[in-house]
């Protein structure tokens, strides 16, 4: 089966595709029903949940974490990846585990938005008590232009951006436009202000089938950002480890991304994200080593933040899902491009490989705890 056929058109037949799968590999299957009293509905009236498969021992001690659609229209290319790895999966050991989580936030697949029903960006929610306020200083010089009132018919947003980056400095207004922010509830990049309910129900499930795990890997896809169809691993670089020295001689250092290291790298510090969710719901003696892998889509930066604009302000004035600006963030984040999903497959299929090579084989034994983060 060549890559592209692993790709789904609508978030309800990627579910329906994804339990068939799981089922067929002869996987455990639990769903977590979005929605309280009423069960979340998408736009085919189907309801929405988040699916999570486990291959191998339910109550593992060492657990191979794979996620999909935390930012939901990102959760094409994840779900495909979690098909190809359903057909093909690793041998895993007496105390090994192997979980797919599909689709986050099922919502903004189902709907084609990277947010949630709230206008929640979900890796930006993972937050304790109290900590769902606030915003970057320097959001507030963005805010108007990230989010306006009225969109003009002449749009020069992208010079008006350059303005403020070469008036304010590039890397932080990159850092105060996507850290997150919990101030204003109809802008991008919004954190929400308190824990959604997809991530409440999916962390209840981590405590309660994953507490015996002491070593655990996760993989979380997204798309996007870099280069078309080449695929980053970002990661924290000052907490290096044996996991790094694995996957180096099959990416190189520069596919390594570290924020905090150049001004060159692709990614930027959060707050909120599903790796401080998987801190916090594993057991405080587990040892984490949590990796972003991001495909890079054509047009790119700039282009990927006009698409995300222009999107959030015609939902909030009520624009079908054939709108103009809704279809142009779809293909911004899940291209149709058949040659871009199928290195997305390729690849995808292939972190699964090695990181359940590196984590079950013993090459990580006595490795020091490490942070791999968004």
């Amino acid at each position: 089966m060549q890559g592209d056929l692993y790709f789904s058109e609508q978030y309800k037949a990627a579910r329906k595709r994804f339990r068939n799968a799981a089922r067929a590999a002869n996987a455990q299957l639990h769903k977590l029903r979005l929605g309280s009293g009423k069960s979340l509905k998408g736009p085919l009236r189907e309801k929405l949940s988040i699916d999570i498969a486990i291959l191998g021992n339910p109550r593992p001690k060492r657990a191979l974490i794979h996620s999909s659609g935390v930012h939901g229209v990102e959760g094409f290319a994840g779900s495909a990846i979690q098909l190809r790895a359903l057909e093909n999966p690793p041998d895993l050991p007496e105390d090994g585990g192997l979980i797919f989580i599909h689709c986050v936030n099922p919502y903004g697949m189902a709907f084609n938005r990277r947010v949630n029903e709230s206008n929640v960006d979900l890796n930006r929610n993972f937050l304790k008590k109290g900590q769902w306020k606030g915003a970057h200083e320097a959001y507030h010089l963005l805010h108007r232009l990230l989010n306006p009132e009225r969109m003009p018919r002449l749009d020069l947003f992208i010079p008006r951006l350059a303005l403020k980056a070469a008036r304010h400095g590039f890397e932080r207004l990159k850092q105060a436009g996507a850290e997150g922010q919990y101030e204003y509830p109809d802008g991008l990049f919004f954190g929400g202000q308190g824990l959604e309910d997809g991530p409440k129900l999916l962390l209840k499930w981590i405590k309660k089938h994953l507490k015996q795990a002491r070593r655990v890997c996760a993989i979380d896809v997204h798309t996007g950002v870099g280069e078309p169809g080449q695929d980053w691993l970002i990661i924290d670089r000052a907490a290096d480890g044996r996991f790094v020295e694995h996957m180096e001689p099959h990416y190189g250092s520069k596919r390594l991304d570290a924020p905090a290291e150049n001004a060159d790298a692709i990614a930027y510090t959060i707050r909120g994200g599903l790796d401080a969710g998987l801190v916090k719901a594993l057991h405080k003696k587990s040892r984490l080593d949590f990796v972003t892998q991001e495909f890079g889509t054509p047009g790119g930066g700039p282009a990927l933040l006009k698409a995300l604009r222009s999107e959030n302000h015609w939902v909030r004035r009520g624009a079908e899902l054939d709108h103009p600006a809704r279809l142009r963030l779809k293909e911004a984040f899940s291209p149709l491009d058949i040659h871009w999903q199928r290195s997305v497959v390729d690849h995808g299929f292939r972190l699964v490989e090695r990181t359940a090579r590196f984590l079950f084989d013993g090459q990580n034994e006595g490795a020091a705890a490490q942070r791999l983060i968004l």
